[in-house]
């Protein structure tokens, strides 16, 4: 490592550049709900009228400055604009942008994810709690140890490779959700026949919500993998249909003594309280808190697992309230009593042979990418520091 050199963030890139987007013009938007944790490219952009932001181009990197979507690893690296096009975002973006024949672009994205760029970030926010914000001016000072310009492309290119094929993964599972979605749109909702039978969820089901333990009691909580996965809102949708990880865990002790309900591996999770309508399916036995409610069908139930997932994920869930109001949160009394179309046996058996395998394989991929995730993760922090090498020429 004698050819690493000791240098500032303000050394090597340029922080926060100025661009122009004249005001009333449609230009790409990326908003912080776009970014997900630690993926580098943003899952969706709108295309709006720009009245203010922070405005950035191709091959920089957008990284969250306020509380939590820093924490949570909320940082993008952009790619989706046409050449010389400028887009914008929130203004709690802080941008990064490679100097010419110094960085290189793909390694200052992967340099603002490792741990050592975080933990400076993080310490060096300041403000009121629950909104705090990264103090430009600290990151601007960093100093840390830069590989030569053709050792960062060769660092940014491992780890890209791992990028590319998360990236595929989570654009193949997109595409297979939406053909099984839309069968079940054609089959069972635009060629629904009269006779089909209309029963509650209660009554092809059983309907059970989820329980927390009392916060005060620490005891009860944990991240220890060798306890029990609980289910709290923010763990349904990153992930994709399937639910592998979450962030907190409770003991087998809490379970018992809080008589908190087992939820069976290949069950439907519904979050109906504040974030209402998030929908997914459990990978192995895990708990919930009691904004979710799950779905045990049982082998007289007429369902399939496949089928309750979209009619759950489709529902108009405003038609559970008043026209004068929004309806953000339903009791579990309502949802017992959703009405549910039960189509022909033959119509179901078909749809649900289909569904099955596009499940199967959603849930392939999703597991392939936790493990791309984790080498990743793991090769980060030490090529970023030098503790493992790469060759180049």
């Amino acid at each position: 490592m004698n050819d690493w050199v000791e240098l500032t963030l303000e050394d090597i890139s340029i922080i926060n550049p100025r661009e122009t987007i004249k005001k009333g013009t449609l230009a790409k938007k990326i908003p912080m709900d776009m970014l997900m944790p630690f993926r580098r490219k943003p899952v969706e952009f709108s295309c709006e009228k720009f009245k203010g932001g922070t405005k950035f181009q191709n091959g920089d990197t957008i990284v969250a400055r306020i509380t939590l979507c820093l924490e949570n690893g909320k940082t993008a690296y952009i790619d989706i604009l046409d050449e010389g096009e400028i887009g914008f975002g929130s203004t709690e973006y802080i941008v990064i942008r490679e100097k010419d024949g110094i960085s290189d672009k793909l390694f200052l994205y992967y340099f603002s994810i490792s741990p050592d760029f975080r933990e400076v970030a993080i310490q060096s926010m300041t403000g009121s709690s629950g909104r705090q914000r990264v103090q430009t001016d600290v990151l601007r000072k960093y100093l840390f140890l830069l590989p030569p310009l053709p050792e960062q492309k060769a660092i940014a290119s491992v780890l890209s490779s791992l990028d590319d094929k998360i990236d595929l993964l989570h654009r193949q599972n997109k595409t297979l959700e939406t053909m099984a979605e839309t069968l079940f749109r054609q089959w069972f909702v635009e060629e629904a026949q009269d006779d089909w039978e209309e029963l509650t969820l209660s009554d092809i089901s059983t309907v059970k919500i989820g329980r927390t333990p009392p916060r005060k009691e620490s005891e009860w909580f944990s991240t220890d993998e060798s306890d029990v996965k609980w289910i709290s809102i923010k763990d349904m949708g990153e992930e994709g249909v399937f639910i592998l990880n979450t962030a907190e865990y409770l003991t087998k002790e809490a379970v018992e003594i809080h008589r908190i309900p087992i939820i069976p591996k290949e069950t439907v999770v519904l979050s109906f309280k504040m974030t209402l309508g998030r929908v997914a399916i459990t990978s192995s036995e895990m708990l919930s808190n009691e904004a979710i409610a799950h779905f045990i069908l049982s082998d007289e139930s007429r369902i399939c697992k496949e089928y309750l997932y979209f009619y759950l994920k489709l529902f108009r869930y405003d038609s559970l309230g008043s026209t004068s109001s929004i309806v953000t949160s339903i009791n579990s009394g309502m949802i017992k009593n959703m009405e549910i179309l039960i189509p022909d046996k033959s119509s179901h058996d078909k749809f649900s042979k289909d569904a099955s395998l596009i499940f199967e394989k959603i849930q392939s991929n999703q597991l392939q990418v936790q493990n791309l995730e984790q080498l990743r993760d793991t090769l980060l922090p030490k090529l970023m520091s030098g503790e493992v090498r790469v060759n180049y020429g």
